[in-house]
Formats: C-alpha cells, structure tokens, sequence
C-alpha cells in the first residue's frame, strides 16, 4: 500500500469539477474558494512513489494510473493534494495531476477510502 485516506468533507462545488472529469483532493484547504471544490481526506503518508501502472481505489471503483505530473509526488506527499483526471491519456495538463484510466468517473462520499497500490 502506498497510500490510503479517507473522505472526511466533500466541497458543495467538487461534483461540478467531478461531472468536468476532475477530482481535487487535499488534506487540509484553508483557502476557502479551493476548499469549496475539493474532496477533504485524512492524513496520509506517501510511502512510495506513484507510478503509471499503479491501481488507484476511490471507494469502489478501481482505476490504473495512466500519467504522473511532476508536482504530483511532492504535494501527495506534504499537502495531501492532487487533481485527478479521469481520462486515458499519458499528458498531463497540470503539473500537480495524475490520469486516471478506468470505466467511469466515481460519485465519491464521505467515508469512502482513496488508495494506491
């Protein structure tokens, strides 16, 4: 396991960036117009690097890592933060994002438990 958080708060704008294709996590947002887009999760710690290929679970859906930002690794691992791109492609657009290739875009709720492997 290389990473594992829970859903603690869900913005009341993050299914809007969701139904976009995009998913903001972060631990903890004090900047209240980004908290508002954001799913909030418990802390974590990165223990290995994410790589392409990797499974990424967001509840009950399973997901492969497609690509990797350069950013993505330092603010996983200090912030708790990346967006989430739900699409099969291997360029990223933001530094701090990671493609995610799977069948759907998940409906995330509070409790659900995001993991890497």
């Amino acid at each position: 396991m290389k990473y594992r958080v829970e859903i603690t708060s869900i913005g009341p704008l993050a299914g809007d960036l969701l139904e976009a294709g995009d998913m903001v996590i972060f631990e903890q947002c004090e900047m209240e117009a980004l908290a508002e887009v954001c799913f909030m999760h418990t802390k974590g710690e990165l223990r290995e690097l994410v790589a392409v290929g990797d499974r990424f679970s967001i509840g009950e859906n399973i997901y492969t890592v497609a690509a990797v930002g350069e950013e993505a690794q330092h603010t996983l691992a200090t912030l708790g933060h990346c967006t989430l791109k739900f699409v099969d492609n291997h360029e990223v657009e933001l530094p701090g994002q990671i493609n995610l290739k799977g069948d759907s875009v998940p409906s995330p709720k509070i409790g659900d438990i995001i993991t890497i492997e």
